[in-house]
């Protein structure tokens, strides 16, 4: 029987077949040693041990079409990274992390931030104007005041959808207003810490619809670019696309060179300030892991 992974939890994965519902399943010992690690949202075989008690084994992976380290899931259509405008206030450096991550699996990503209930109008904008010049898709919305939640269905119809983000922005939240076949636990912002309080403890994938899934996952609160080197970091952020080539130096970083297009352009305002000290931030992380 072939169907999707949904959940895995402590070694066990839960599968869905069409028509004849949840499966729980351990996977066979091969994968263990092919170190192939079953992922929410793998399409997978399984022979049924008990059909009483549904349970069985995975006995086949599918190929992948693509696959994501965190949150780990497989076969993925799009990203929505949830932050929130204030409580807790948006880490940029953090959000920028993600996009990179993204880039680099070339997945589309759709960037919401939630709570507008907690925030001005000249804060909207600054978001905005920063991620919108990047030509990323920016959707402002209140999972409180149920506000824009019509946009987000249309952005996650049809498609399989990871939604992420740091804990206590309300992903969950968002989750359970779009659909109600499974409520998410959701939690308030920690006081002492400043940030939210862990609500989903693993990665799930939900049914919307025959066509739509949400993978509702756990929030981090520190991503690290994997396989990147520090000259490729550049091709994942799109603002410099519209400059490559037209540097003095070849190859050039866009961090000290002379007659640098990027550099040109941050002094003249074309590109965020935010964005760009991020890029280098990310881009000496990247050259110091490389040292050791």
């Amino acid at each position: 029987m072939q169907g999707k992974i949904i959940k895995g939890i402590s070694g066990f994965y839960y599968v869905h077949i069409v028509e004849s519902g949840i499966y729980e399943c351990k996977a066979k010992g091969i994968f263990r040693k092919e170190k192939l690690k079953p992922l929410v949202g793998d399409v997978v075989e399984i022979d049924v041990l008990d059909e009483e008690t549904k349970t069985g084994n995975i006995i086949e992976i599918f190929p992948r079409k693509n696959e994501l380290i965190r949150p780990a899931s497989a076969n993925i259509d799009q990203a929505m990274v949830v932050f929130s405008v204030n409580d807790p206030k948006p880490n940029l450096l953090l959000l920028d992390r993600f996009l990179v991550m993204m880039e680099c699996q070339s997945i589309d990503t759709i960037i919401c931030f939630n709570k507008t209930d907690l925030s001005d109008a000249k804060e909207l904008e600054r978001l905005a104007d920063i991620y919108r010049a990047c030509k990323y898709q920016v959707l402002f919305t209140s999972a409180k005041e149920q506000l824009a939640i019509g946009e987000i269905r249309r952005c996650v119809e049809g498609k399989t959808t990871v939604i992420a983000g740091p804990s206590g922005v309300g992903k969950s939240s968002l989750v359970n207003i779009l659909q109600a076949k499974v409520q998410m636990a959701t939690g308030a912002t920690s006081k002492k810490l400043g940030r939210g309080k862990h609500t989903t403890r693993h990665s799930q994938l939900i049914t919307v619809d025959d066509t739509t899934f949400l993978m509702d996952t756990p929030g981090f609160s520190s991503l690290y670019p994997e396989d990147i080197e520090k000259e490729e970091l550049k091709h994942y952020f799109r603002e410099f696309h519209q400059y490559e080539g037209k540097c003095k130096f070849k190859p050039c970083t866009h961090i000290h060179e002379p007659q640098c297009a990027v550099i040109d352009a941050l002094e003249r305002c074309e590109i965020s300030t935010s964005r760009y000290q991020n890029y280098v931030a990310l881009f000496e992380e990247l050259k110091e892991k490389r040292r050791y």
